[in-house]
């Protein structure tokens, strides 16, 4: 009975789990900010230019 062909790295197994439960929580906290502050839509406006005068 070789049981080494299935031994699970425990640190890793969790580390995963971790970095699943983080990736959750920055899609729902992204989700939120796009919902508070959506993103403009399509071309983004032009500024117009103010010229200042010119110092002579």
């Amino acid at each position: 009975m070789s049981s080494q062909g299935k031994l699970i790295d425990l640190n890793t197994e969790r580390s995963k789990r971790i970095h699943d439960a983080h990736d959750k929580r920055l899609n729902d906290m992204r989700n939120a900010f796009e919902q508070a502050l959506p993103l403009a839509s399509g071309k983004p406006k032009k500024k117009k230019d103010r010229n200042k005068p010119k110092k002579r």
